[in-house]
């Protein structure tokens, strides 16, 4: 039960990070912010859900969820270092 519940709210707030993240994506006027808008709150949001399901798994099976860790590991190197990046790239290419 108190797990189920301590899911559940992980669940609540990483979708409520990924969906700032992605209104974020859609509202913002510069091409920066809208690069910081996903890379921050949808991360963050990916991250809960996934922190949701390693404890659901491991729960359930009564083992550790290895895969959903390796998930969460790879997304948290590979999103800062995409967007750092991407940010280089326009930079690059911007005519002040």
């Amino acid at each position: 039960m108190l797990i189920d519940l301590l899911v559940s709210l992980l669940l609540l707030i990483g979708g409520s990070f990924a969906l700032i993240g992605s209104i974020g994506l859609a509202r913002l006027p510069d091409f920066f912010m809208r690069l910081h808008a996903p890379t921050k709150a949808t991360t963050l949001g990916i991250g809960a859900i996934i922190v949701a399901t390693v404890i659901h798994v491991s729960a359930r099976d009564g083992r550790l969820a290895v895969a959903e860790l390796a998930i969460s590991v790879f997304l948290f190197i590979t999103a800062p270092v995409v967007a750092h990046l991407v940010a280089k790239a326009a930079r690059s290419q911007r005519k002040d």
